[in-house]
C-alpha cells in the first residue's frame, strides 16, 4: 500500500488532502496538534476502510516530526509522498512583531518543512524508493496584507525551498510547490468548531471562475503533482481562481 505523510492534516487544507490520498487508495500518516480534529480524521478514514495514522505533535518540535516519520515507517510503511502543509499566521503590526513570534511562525510554517523533508527523503533512501514532496505555500510569497510580515516570509522561504530541495533531491525526488489563494477552510475544521461559509457576491467576483477555493481544489492538485507530474520538478502551482491575475481597483 502506498503511504503519505502530511503535515497539519487535521483541518482545513490538510484534511482536504488527507481525505483525498485516502480516497486514492493510500495508508495516510498524519501530524497535527489539534488531537479533537486529529482523532476526528483518523476515524472518518477508518470507517471508510482506510488505514491511518495520526500523531499529535507541534510541528515547531524537530524530533516530533522526527519520530512520527520513524514511526510511519515502522508501523505503515515509508512515505513516497510528503505533504508538507502545516503553517500559522500571526497578524500584528509590524512594529509591534516580537521575535519570537516571527521565530514561531517560521518554525511551524518553515523549519518543520525542512525537518519532514529531510527525514522522509532518508526514509525513501533506505527502501531503495523514488517519490514526491509537495509544499504548501501561498499567494503570500508574492503580495501581502499589512501586518503579515512572518507569514509572507515563511511562505517566500518555502518557494525557495522548493526549487534548492528539488536540484538537490532529484532525480528520485521530485520536489513541487502549491500556492493557494483564498480557500475557505470554515467548513473543514473539527466538527465542533465548523462553520458554514457565507461569501458575498463582491467576494466571489473577485475571481475570474466566480467562486472562492475549496481543499478540494489544493488536494486535486496534491494528487496530480503525486502521481501525474514525472517530468515536473522545483516549480510552483499557484491556484487561487485567477485572483492575482485581475487588476482590482477601489471605487
Amino acid at each position: 500500500m502506498r503511504v503519505v505523510a502530511i503535515t497539519g492534516g487535521a483541518q482545513g487544507i490538510g484534511r482536504g488532502i488527507a481525505l483525498a490520498f485516502a480516497g486514492a487508495g493510500y495508508a495516510v500518516s498524519f501530524l497535527d496538534p489539534a488531537r479533537d480534529a486529529g482523532e476526528e480524521l483518523a476515524g472518518m478514514i477508518g470507517r471508510d476502510g482506510g488505514r491511518c495514522l495520526y500523531e499529535q505533535a507541534d510541528t515547531a518540535d524537530d524530533s516530533a516530526i522526527v519520530r512520527w516519520i520513524d514511526r510511519t515507517v515502522r508501523e505503515i510503511g515509508t512515505p513516497t509522498v510528503l505533504v508538507n502543509n502545516a503553517g500559522i499566521m500571526i497578524r500584528k503590526p509590524f512594529l509591534d512583531l516580537s521575535v519570537v513570534e516571527f521565530d514561531r511562525v517560521l518554525s511551524v510554517g518553515l523549519r518543520a518543512a525542512f525537518v519532514a523533508s529531510q527525514a522522509v527523503a532518508r526514509a525513501m533512501a533506505a527502501a531503495d524508493l523514488d517519490g514526491a514532496i509537495i509544499n504548501i505555500a501561498s499567494t503570500r510569497w508574492l503580495m501581502s496584507e499589512p501586518n503579515t510580515e512572518a507569514y509572507a516570509a515563511s511562505k517566500g522561504g518555502i518557494v525557495a525551498l522548493t526549487h534548492a530541495m528539488a536540484v538537490s533531491l532529484g532525480p528520485r525526488i521530485r520536489v513541487n510547490a502549491i500556492s493557494p489563494g483564498w480557500i475557505e477552510t470554515g467548513d473543514w475544521q473539527f466538527s465542533g468548531r465548523a462553520r458554514t461559509p457565507d461569501h458575498s457576491e463582491t467576494d466571489r467576483m473577485q475571481h475570474p471562475v466566480g467562486r472562492v477555493g475549496t481543499p478540494d481544489d489544493i488536494a486535486r492538485a496534491c494528487l496530480f503533482l503525486a502521481h501525474e507530474a514525472g517530468f515536473m520538478t522545483g516549480q510552483n502551482l499557484v491556484i487561487d481562481g485567477g485572483m492575482t491575475k485581475k487588476m482590482i481597483y477601489e471605487e
